[in-house]
């Protein structure tokens, strides 16, 4: 099996990179940059890789955990990368007849429901980024047959950490308090859903037919208060400096705007009926993570 990797320099892209060198799968790389406007060349880029199947990594602001607070402030690039992209990826892999995995978002919902959302659950995006990101997905949908769309969850890792490290530096400066939102989400290491994604591979390369969208967040949703003071707990056992602000620790949720959501919550039920895929918890994977702060 031969994977085209397209966004392999992202968080999730070097983790998924790093996977497949481990067990043999040979990766392909882009060795040029695809024009979001020139279809020759992600036609030329896609031929010369002669891959058995294209993994769409690529996203507006990728491997950030801000990038939908950034894609306020161009939504015309945003656009490119969430939509345009993946349009133009669709359109080539359905001409050469290659199947497509792209990596798609929590953010094509609303945020406004209780429960976790389940791939039947109707989209309402409230944000540039969840709106390109839907559109993209609509495009790929409506252009080829061989396709399978992940959304994720709340992403976290080497690379992808801007809000672990900001509550790390908040809670010093402050001497014990942060501020988080009040909101609820599935963090999952970005490692965990490269996991994922190529045991999904895995099963189209053995013909299976399971075309569509699916969801995939690791187990144990939380609120992000909840979240924070594990981040805090666990760098307080390398940390005195932290570990001596945990009696008085204080945690201050605030409301949330769009385009945050209030529930970013993912229901993995059915990549699990469909691919056997199990939820990993996430906690030893933040916990290699402060750790490497060390």
């Amino acid at each position: 099996m031969k994977l085209l990797l397209v966004g392999a320099d992202s968080a999730v892209g070097r983790a998924l990179s790093d996977q497949m060198q481990q067990r043999g799968i040979e990766a392909v790389v882009p060795d040029e940059e695809i024009d979001v406007h020139d279809p020759i060349s992600a036609a030329r880029v896609i031929t010369r890789g002669e891959p058995d199947q294209v993994i769409n990594l690529v996203s507006y602001g990728a491997g950030s955990q801000l990038a939908d607070y950034r894609a306020e402030q161009e939504p015309e690039r945003c656009d490119e990368l969430n939509h345009q992209y993946p349009a133009l990826l669709a359109q080539v892999c359905d001409h050469l007849t290659i199947p497509l995995l792209h990596l798609s978002s929590s953010h094509v919902f609303s945020g406004g429901k209780k429960l976790a959302y389940t791939e039947q659950d109707k989209t309402g995006p409230i944000g540039v980024y969840g709106r390109t990101a839907l559109a993209g997905e609509q495009a790929i949908a409506d252009t080829m047959e061989s396709w399978v769309i992940v959304r994720a969850g709340w992403l976290f890792g080497k690379g992808q950490d801007e809000f672990i490290r900001s509550w790390l530096q908040e809670v010093v400066e402050t001497d014990g308090s942060i501020t988080t939102r009040r909101c609820r989400f599935s963090p999952t290491p970005v490692e965990d859903l490269a996991r994922v994604i190529l045991a999904i591979a895995l099963q189209i390369d053995c013909d299976a037919r399971v075309w569509g969208v699916y969801h995939y967040c690791a187990a144990d949703s939380r609120k992000e208060s909840e979240f924070a003071r594990e981040v805090i707990r666990m760098a307080a056992r390398r940390d005195e400096s932290i570990y001596r602000l945990l009696d008085h620790l204080s945690v201050s949720p605030v409301r949330v705007e769009a385009p945050d959501m209030a529930n970013a919550t993912l229901s993995s039920k059915k990549v699990f009926d469909t691919f056997g895929i199990k939820q990993r918890p996430w906690q030893a994977s933040l916990e290699q993570l402060i750790t490497s702060y060390s």
